[in-house]
């Protein structure tokens, strides 16, 4: 096992195809198709690999291979545009290299960009990761639905 780094998708602009087929397959079901299909999703994190300030994604990478992925975007799901305009979004970490702190540092590097963005107030939605996300500071607000979905909706106030 070797050092994981974090590192803006910008660096390694190659990997948008991989990460996208990662989160659409992981998150597809929450999103209707047609806004949200693996082409577009591809091409959303093309985009992202234009620049290293909001929207973006951040790659985990252990060598040369991706192990994770997080990205800060301004929206996350069309219902809730209304919540906030700031979100942790697609925190995605291979299933064989779980268990390993990838995804807090994720989480973390992600709260500490949006912090050096200005970001007042960060978003977030899970379906089931409260206690992951609460143990590192976010705040569970209760539940909503996205797509028939229940999901919490939790925030946190980047320093």
């Amino acid at each position: 096992m070797s050092v994981v780094v974090i590192r803006p998708l910008a660096e390694v602009p190659g990997l948008a195809a991989t990460l996208a087929a990662w989160h659409h397959a992981h998150w597809g079901h929450f999103y209707d198709p047609s806004d949200w299909s693996l082409q577009a999703a591809t091409e959303e994190l093309r985009d992202h690999a234009t620049r290293r300030g909001r929207p973006t994604t951040l790659v985990a990478l252990e060598g040369d291979a991706p192990v994770g992925s997080v990205s800060l975007v301004d929206e996350d799901a069309p219902e809730f545009t209304t919540v906030g305009d700031a979100w942790l979004a697609s925190l995605f970490v291979r299933p064989e290299c779980r268990g390993r702190g990838i995804g807090r540092a994720l989480v973390r590097e992600c709260v500490a960009l949006a912090a050096r963005e200005g970001v007042p107030r960060l978003w977030l939605f899970t379906p089931e990761h409260v206690d992951f996300y609460a143990a590192l500071g976010w705040r569970d607000l209760g539940t909503a639905t996205l797509r028939g979905h229940a999901v919490h909706l939790m925030d946190i106030l980047p320093a």
